[in-house]
């Protein structure tokens, strides 16, 4: 990072004017920020947002549906490789078939399940409606056995009524929804049954997290979006896939149902695939615990949004809830009157279903499973005579239903485990960097889809644009003369988010209006000030007649009891953080903005006040001369609009993939897979942007030459910022 002493010899000739660096707040107290309060995480509260019609709806489904995606790694789609599917084994009972399933969702990753058919009767032959049946977290879920005992347990306290059905639930569902004329496909989670090759929850050591190598969980993997979550749902939509290549599914009924994390996979799906017409989440959607494994966590996933609001984002098409003695247990009086309002004001609250047992623990008994063969009778018309009861059945044995035998060898050596985790993620990374780099553009026809997907992708990430700022206010605390430069401090409140940091301007003489410079340092506004005086570049913007705006965002200056810079951004870790997936940075990054995020919501609020300063007649600038600022700036610059003239920043070789700490005050989830810096940059054309210390800016230059406006891009030599600040404000706004 470049200290002031660069910035003071490119303007050693001018005299600097004497100033302090003061202070808003008294010593020892910070600014009233809600985002200093307790991080939020899987255990926080997570209300509907409400919409007021269909229209809004529309808009607020879609960018529900954008943020799964793209903090799963699925913005853009990958490439759907061959599945290269095999169905073998099949097994014969009275009225259904059974038959073993393995497919690739990417090259060399298996699917593995069990495909439950309907015999049908004589003659027919579908097509069939389908459910994919995802499961929770019950060990080895397709062979569970919950023991004699429980199973006895459940039937007596009337969660079941069969012991088959009470010893591995799982199975039931698919055998009875095959009795009622469904295909109902059951598969894997990772790490589960016939899932070999990455576990569950898989643990790594450091030779997994380095530029060159890494696995989920690491720095490289949560630059680019890749999580276990994300595999766990592209899984998911190749099962979607699979069922649909199957001549005898009807493409028109196509349902999901799983309970807990089955359940969060199941609205996740029905969110992002509108393939799935119909979708029954069970003991897992509330306003409460959202779900607390790593494949059901993902960055960026739960910021503006929580499980009420993902498991509306079917709406229209059917949903059915069910609640238990858990996590859900006030979902009734906490959610779903939001969900009712919601179907009502759609016009289809026939569509929307759910029961509330809540005298049973977490589960997905006769009763539940009762409700949901009700649930698919009706919507996928079924004709069957309600109530549809299960009847008692064969449960069947890992040994009888696994896919893996001696004619379809398990995977084995560098198919499974680390070798296996690295590939697929090589793989990934292959495959978005071609996808991204092919939106490029390279002319004006191709600017709309580049900016509809980085420049949404970004838009996400950055969780703000300057049409987004609410009432900004700012209070005056002091004002002192130093010479002829006006210091006038305050706090600075963006008044809806309940966020507050010290501000100050700086203005030469009585000018009751000006162009103003918003000046962002790494130091805050200390950064204005050497040795107690106004930095040279910055007396030379008063003297041209500019009104200097800076403040200390988040985690700078006031925002710290104590001078030291913040090296490290606060986390929220599962339980003792003893494991690789425990600190997974989803727990925090899902729920929380990451700093640098934080820091550019206060650029925006600073642009915001700036152009009330500067008014209709004056322009605003940005200035940041530093690879902490420069950065920032640019975010800020790439969702300002048209409220910025002109932008100069210095980034000194700044690049998010060379950072290797999640705590990093820069670590920005997504960044790389969005073209880093060079990505922030090119989302700025059309305006005028003066850049050095730029390593790369191919996707920049493309956009601005897309966008005809080639000469408002300038990479520059460190030498040529001299120039570079002498010429703002001359030059003509776009």
């Amino acid at each position: 990072m470049r200290s002031n002493a660069l910035i003071l010899l490119l303007f050693a000739g001018l005299s600097p004017l004497a100033a302090e660096n003061p202070r808003v707040f008294p010593a020892g107290e910070v600014p009233q920020d809600s985002r200093l309060g307790e991080l939020r995480t899987l255990n926080s509260y997570f209300p509907f947002k409400p919409v007021e019609d269909k229209q809004q709806w529309e808009i607020r489904q879609q960018e529900i549906k954008r943020r799964i995606l793209i903090s799963q790694g699925l913005w853009p789609e990958p490439t759907k490789t061959k599945l290269q599917a095999v169905v073998h084994g099949r097994m014969e009972f009275d009225d259904y078939t059974i038959e073993k399933v393995y497919f690739q969702s990417m090259p060399g990753h298996f699917v593995t399940g069990s495909l439950y058919r309907p015999k049908g009767k004589t003659g027919q032959t579908g097509p069939f409606p389908a459910v994919l049946c995802p499961h929770g977290h019950w060990a080895d879920a397709r062979f569970y056995d919950a023991g004699e005992l429980a199973a006895k347990k459940l039937i007596a306290t009337g969660g079941e009524r069969f012991m088959s059905a009470a010893r591995n639930h799982i199975q039931a569902r698919c055998v009875q929804l095959a009795r009622m004329g469904c295909i109902a496909f059951f598969y894997d989670t990772t790490g589960n049954s016939d899932s070999i090759q990455i576990g569950h929850r898989p643990d790594k050591s450091d030779h997994l997290d380095t530029p060159e190598n890494w696995g989920f969980f690491s720095v490289q993997a949560e630059l680019r979006q890749q999580n276990m979550m994300g595999l766990q749902t592209w899984n998911s939509i190749r099962s979607v896939d699979f069922l649909l290549d199957l001549p005898d599914v009807d493409p028109s009924r196509l349902g999901v149902t799983g309970a807990s994390g089955g359940g969060t996979q199941s609205m996740i799906l029905a969110a992002v695939d509108d393939r799935i017409t119909a979708a029954m989440p069970c003991v897992m959607v509330s306003t409460s615990m959202q779900g607390g494994c790593t494949c059901e966590n993902a960055p960026l996933m739960r910021i503006d949004q929580g499980n009420i609001d993902i498991a509306a984002a079917i709406a229209p098409r059917p949903l059915g809830l069910t609640a238990a003695d858990d996590w859900t247990k006030e979902l009734e009086t906490k959610g779903y009157p939001d969900l009712q309002n919601l179907y009502k004001m759609l016009g289809h609250s026939d569509r929307l279903t759910a029961v509330f047992n809540t005298h049973f623990p977490h589960n997905y008994n006769h009763v539940n499973r009762t409700m949901m063969y009700e649930f698919y009778n009706k919507h996928f018309r079924l004709g069957l005579e309600a109530p549809v009861l299960e009847r008692d059945f064969e449960v069947l044995s890992k040994e009888q239903i696994t896919v893996w035998n001696e004619e379809h060898p398990a995977p084995t050596g560098t198919s499974i485990g680390d070798p296996h985790e690295m590939s697929i993620l090589q793989l990934a990374t292959e495959d978005s960097d071609e996808k991204v780099a092919a939106l490029v553009p390279n002319q004006p026809e191709a600017l709309s889809d580049y900016q509809d997907t980085v420049g949404k992708a970004w838009e996400t990430i950055l969780g703000r644009r300057l049409d987004q700022v609410g009432d900004v206010k700012f209070t005056e605390t002091s004002q002192s003369m130093s010479g002829e430069v006006q210091v006038s401090l305050g706090r600075l409140d963006h008044v809806e988010a309940t966020e507050q940091f010290p501000a100050m301007t700086l203005v030469k003489g009585k000018v009751a209006q000006a162009a103003v410079v918003v000046w962002v340092t790494a130091d805050g506004k200390a950064g204005l000030f050497e040795d107690g005086e106004i930095i040279a570049p910055v007396g030379e913007m008063l003297d041209k007649g500019f009104m200097v705006l800076t403040a200390d965002l988040s985690g700078q200056g006031e925002f710290l009891t104590d001078d030291e810079l913040l090296v490290e951004q606060r986390m929220w870790y599962q339980r003792n953080a003893q494991n690789a997936w425990e600190r997974f940075s989803g727990y925090t990054y899902g729920y929380n903005h990451s700093l640098f995020v934080k820091r550019t919501h206060d650029v925006l609020s600073l642009i915001k006040y700036a152009k009330k300063l500067a008014g209709d007649s004056n322009s605003v600038h940005l200035i940041g001369l530093d690879g902490t600022a420069g950065p920032i700036i640019l975010a800020a610059r790439s969702q300002a609009g048209d409220a910025v003239s002109e932008t100069i920043v210095d980034l000194n070789g700044f690049r998010f993939e060379n950072i290797s700490k999640h705590v990093d005050p820069m670590f920005v989830s997504g960044s790389v897979k969005y073209l880093d810096v060079d990505g922030l940059l090119s989302l700025c054309a059309p305006h005028r942007v003066t850049v050095a210390g730029m390593m790369n800016h191919e996707a920049a230059d493309n956009t601005f030459a897309a966008a005809n406006a080639t000469e408002r891009l300038r990479v520059i030599d460190d030498l040529e910022l001299e120039a570079a600040m002498n010429e703002i404000g001359r030059a003509t706004t776009p």
